[in-house]
């Protein structure tokens, strides 16, 4: 296991153009499952690849235990990577596919067997070992990948995006396997997704990339309850946070928190009234669409989300009396959008 550290660590591809990546400052933890998040061009894969050493930086420096690592080849830096493509050689089977790192480390020819069937046995997959990868499921390929990685004992693992391809369900099965393999394992894994939904269950941290720059780190509790900025708040949640203009300031809060009146009694809250305009009915959830009567925010959508457990029978057109919990509410100012102090504000 290693701790790998990023210190103003730049990339530039075009002179005058922004940074695809921007004085990043990150250090993981030894042993720790750190996921990097962001839309698409946010530079998150960018920042991986110049860990792995396939991409120079402009200027910074990267740190693999310890140790300046930014002339070393991808090889001498400890690390394995796995692709969203998985990268498997198709004419090789997959006890070959496994082998092959073996045999550009030198490993010694009679420790193959013994290296593959470890590997293969941490991620179930012994009973394929003499198949192609054209006879593989998705999932299947994804598992010969990471048996791939795992047989060079690297000191880091970096994951591009490596569930993207398989369907949505395979997806679910997939994160679980991912992260029962990581709790065995416990190497030093940094992850790139654009999928909140899998850096929130996978994440021991989570690394909010927009356009470049770092927008927030910490656990997905943190990132999603205490967003640095007004960014962070509406990338992370579906729907969205709610967010109102008043003067110098933004109030936030998340759809769950604006609920029937009555369901958090005792609480400081301020009272709304909610008028509902379209309902989407989503199994064990429904999805409120609507906006705030008698305030100035008539116009601006307004999304509440309630569980199974809460009043039903909300009708378009009518409006119904809500409110939020004052601790839910999330202050950010109008300039720089980042998260400040709460402050009294008028709704009406």
């Amino acid at each position: 296991m290693a701790v790998v550290e990023t210190r103003n660590l730049t990339k530039v591809f075009k002179q005058g153009d922004l940074g695809a990546v921007n004085n990043v400052n990150l250090e993981t933890r030894e042993g720790e499952f750190l996921v990097l998040l962001g839309p698409s061009g946010s530079g998150k894969t960018t920042l991986l690849r110049m860990i792995a050493g396939l991409e120079s930086p402009t200027s910074g420096e990267i740190r693999i235990g310890g140790e300046v690592v930014n002339d070393r080849s991808p090889r001498e830096r400890g690390i394995a990577m796995v692709f969203q493509s998985y990268a498997l050689y198709p004419h090789l089977s997959v006890y070959e596919n496994i082998a092959f790192p073996l045999k550009a480390q030198k490993v010694p020819k009679n420790q193959h067997k013994q290296k593959v069937e470890w590997a293969a046995g941490l991620l179930g997959i012994q009973s394929l070992l003499q198949r192609k990868p054209r006879q593989l499921s998705g999932g299947e390929r994804q598992r010969v990948a990471l048996a791939r990685a795992i047989v060079r004992e690297p000191r880091v693992f970096l994951l591009d995006e490596p569930l993207s391809n398989l369907d949505a369900k395979l997806r679910a099965s997939a994160r679980e396997e991912l992260e029962q393999f990581h709790d065995r394992i416990k190497t030093t894994t940094i992850y790139v997704t654009h999928d909140q939904v899998e850096a929130m269950a996978l994440g021991d941290r989570i690394v909010v990339l927009h356009k470049g720059e770092v927008r927030q780190i910490g656990t997905p509790e943190e990132v999603y309850d205490q967003p640095a900025d007004t960014f962070v708040a509406t990338f992370l949640g579906s729907p969205p946070m709610n967010l109102l203009e008043f003067p110098e300031i933004i109030v936030g809060f998340r759809p769950e928190s604006l609920v029937p009146e009555g369901v958090i009694p005792g609480a400081a809250q301020v009272k709304l009234r909610f008028r509902v305009n379209y309902v989407e009915y989503l199994g064990a959830e429904r999805v409120l669409y609507g906006s705030l009567e008698g305030t100035n925010f008539e116009s601006t959508e307004i999304v509440a989300r309630l569980s199974w457990t809460m009043p039903t029978g909300y009708k378009a057109g009518s409006v119904y009396d809500f409110s939020v919990a004052q601790l839910d509410l999330r202050f950010f100012d109008r300039k720089t959008e980042k998260r400040t102090t709460p402050r009294p504000v008028t709704w009406q």
